[in-house]
């Protein structure tokens, strides 16, 4: 009786740690039935789930051949970083990281909260427009294919992403977005960041779950013809 006492409350504490991990960040998925606010279960990019990418998310044209690759990435809390280093490690591109001027703390992803950094900037726009500590990457113009990652918040990209993506010039270049996300998928958040930049061919690019593993990544980038 003793061990099954103890079984139970061990799955308890599983069950209530989960809950506390699921409103670390905003979540990913705003269209489902229920509003972002009053979601239960979490949907932002630190949450468990498997390794399964989105299969119907692929560029529709080949970057060219030419030219050197960049990959830059916004990441939050690690999960899009990972992605990132998976991208460099198989087409052997540089590196470069969206960070802002004031980084997001934990108290500031915490969605659940109203008057947390991340749930006043989803109220209000004008409170996207982040300050990076630079967007000015060394070499630009040498770059012909650009990766673009970011964590999905509330739908789209999140938002100090588009400080970079606005700052710079992307003509002549071939742009593929990738983002990771537990439940939403690649959505318009592609798109929303072409119009932003208003230069450059941007392609469908690809949906990554949070926890996404090497093999996955790598499939992904054969798969483009680098």
């Amino acid at each position: 009786m003793k061990k099954l006492f103890a079984g139970i409350l061990s799955v308890m504490l599983v069950f209530a740690l989960s809950g506390c991990e699921s409103t670390a960040n905003p979540p990913d998925d705003p269209q489902s039935s229920q509003s972002s606010e009053t979601q239960s279960e979490a949907a932002g990019p630190t949450s468990s789930s498997d390794d399964e990418t989105s299969a119907n998310s692929t560029p529709n044209e080949t970057p060219s051949d030419d030219g050197k690759t960049l990959v830059v990435v916004y990441s939050a809390s690690g999960n899009t970083k990972a992605i990132a280093d998976y991208i460099v490690s198989a087409t052997g591109a540089d590196l470069f990281e969206i960070t802002p001027t004031e980084p997001y703390t934990s108290d500031d992803l915490n969605w659940t909260d109203p008057d947390s950094r991340v749930s006043r900037e989803h109220d209000d726009e004008s409170l996207r427009d982040v300050e990076l500590t630079t967007t000015t990457v060394d070499n630009w113009a040498e770059y012909d294919t650009v990766f673009i990652g970011y964590p999905i918040w509330w739908g789209i990209a999140a938002w100090p992403t588009n400080s970079f993506v606005k700052a710079n010039d992307f003509s002549g270049k071939t742009v593929i977005p990738f983002c990771t996300s537990s439940t939403s998928g690649l959505g318009s958040s592609g798109t929303l960041l072409a119009e932003e930049a208003g230069t450059g061919n941007w392609l469908e690019g690809q949906r990554f779950q949070s926890r996404a593993d090497e093999s996955t990544v790598k499939e992904w980038i054969d798969s483009l013809g680098l």
